[in-house]
């Protein structure tokens, strides 16, 4: 067996291992699952090592070196390390879940079907229709969302002959499918930014977030709207007519019965089992995803992969091939939580004491803090991971968990669509034929600048109501 292949099969060997075992520790409480998680996030974390460019490797070498500086300080240290590491593995695991559903989705015709009718949507509807559904496709496709609306955006844009109608429509469907993710970031129980925030703010829940954080999401993809028809760019010369897009809204209908469905599961398995959101979204979205891809194989023809095939090329060709994103993903959550204890002297000698912040003031900073770490190449996961430890707890401040969980989640969606460092950029980028930074700062400068302060007022005011 080629090495490649080898350490493929590792790889994703060792990710259904961690999911499979953060599945037991949550649904069942199993203690040898719990203390495997450490273990394994180990021994991933250096298959991956040795499959990734400097820039990923480079992380495990910090996270190294920061816990060789927490040995050194602090007599806890074990502990500490030990609840990072269980951190990374709840990270490994949401993200394979994830993937399952993202997997399944791009080889289903009607999820093609329905990004199609989205992106032929005529000028005066199209960035409303894309907000929409992008914020659907994001619920389902994760990353995958952009990846897949970003392609059908660009070969809509492609066909159009006019080149200035093409760059304009380009840029602003692909801004609009951007900003339709990250506005459904807080609240999306499938969103990394609920799930970590939830996982690090005391007493909080995605039950008691997800109004608030649908009410952020309106005010991201409201601010994004209005700005869109407000500065339209105008046309030298009159465009042509339009050919009405293929198909009608019924084609949205499977996607909305998708999401009925793992809403309701959700909903319907909280109330039954008091098991956390995240947690059941670790065991939900795969159960939901494979019964997709049962009813795919239905109808596919004779010649195509069979079900265990599909399942196999997850684990050990898919998986693996996010090696990259994956050792960041882990190291992010590590090192921010380890990090927090060998930052709070750093504060203390400062004389910055978190306790003395008005909280509405503290938790507004999380809205210009997050992006701003994002310029500087911090990872949403690190930032958060970073800070949220070092923040006293919500009775102490007086607000709720709740109004804790709106900061950051702002915070982290604005990050999203500034920091030349997060996947959104970069994707969008790739398929708008610009740079990153261009994306962030050229394209959502304004945008992001108009959004942190409606939001800082958002957040000001969940948190003193």
């Amino acid at each position: 067996m080629e090495r490649a292949t080898f350490l493929h099969r590792l790889t994703g060997g060792l990710l259904t291992a961690i999911t499979g075992a953060e599945i037991l520790s949550v649904w069942a409480g199993s203690a040898w699952a719990e203390a495997a998680l450490p273990w394994l996030v180990i021994a991933v974390t250096l298959v991956l090592s040795v499959q990734v460019r400097a820039g990923r490797y480079l992380f495990a070498i910090v996270a190294l070196l920061l816990t060789g500086a927490l040995a050194a300080t602090d007599p806890g240290w074990l502990d500490i390390a030990r609840r990072g590491l269980l951190t990374a593995a709840f990270i490994a695991a949401f993200f394979t879940a994830l993937a399952t559903l993202r997997s399944v989705a791009q080889t289903s015709p009607a999820i093609r079907r329905c990004g199609r009718f989205l992106a032929q949507q005529p000028p005066g509807r199209r960035y409303l229709a894309l907000t929409l559904g992008g914020q659907m496709f994001a619920l389902l496709l994760n990353y995958g969302a952009i990846a897949l609306l970003g392609s059908l955006a660009t070969a809509s844009a492609d066909a159009e002959r006019d080149t200035e109608i093409r760059r304009h429509r380009s840029r602003r469907m692909l801004l609009a499918i951007q900003r339709a993710f990250t506005s459904a970031l807080p609240w999306s129980p499938l969103s990394f930014a609920v799930a970590i925030s939830v996982a690090l703010v005391p007493g909080a829940s995605w039950a008691d977030a997800v109004l608030p954080g649908i009410v952020t999401s309106l005010l991201m993809a409201g601010t994004g709207w209005a700005l869109d028809a407000a500065f339209k760019p105008r046309l030298s010369a009159p465009p042509p007519a339009r050919t009405p897009p293929d198909g009608t809204w019924a084609l949205m209908l499977p996607l909305a019965l998708l999401l009925a469905i793992l809403v309701v599961s959700i909903v319907t398995l909280y109330l039954a089992t008091g098991i956390r959101v995240v947690g059941l979204v670790l065991l939900i979205v795969p159960v939901i995803a494979l019964v997709w891809l049962a009813l795919q194989q239905r109808a596919a023809p004779p010649d195509a992969p069979s079900i265990s095939a599909r399942l196999s090329d997850y684990a050990f060709s898919e998986l693996p091939a996010y090696r990259g994103e994956i050792i960041l993903l882990l190291m992010a959550g590590y090192i921010g939580t380890v990090g927090a204890p060998l930052l709070a002297p750093v504060l203390g000698g400062l004389g910055l004491d978190l306790a003395e912040v008005p909280a509405p003031l503290l938790l507004v900073s999380f809205v210009w803090i997050i992006p701003l770490a994002g310029q500087a190449g911090m990872n949403p996961i690190l930032a958060v991971t970073l800070l949220a430890p070092l923040v006293p707890e919500a009775a102490a401040l007086g607000v709720s968990p709740t109004a804790i969980i709106v900061g950051i989640t702002s915070g982290w969606a604005l990050s999203g669509v500034t920091s030349p460092f997060t996947a959104t950029t970069l994707l969008i980028g790739s398929f708008g034929r610009v740079s990153a930074r261009k994306v962030g700062l050229g394209w959502n400068g304004g945008y992001a600048l108009v959004t942190a302060v409606i939001l800082s007022g958002w957040v000001m005011l969940y948190a003193m109501l």
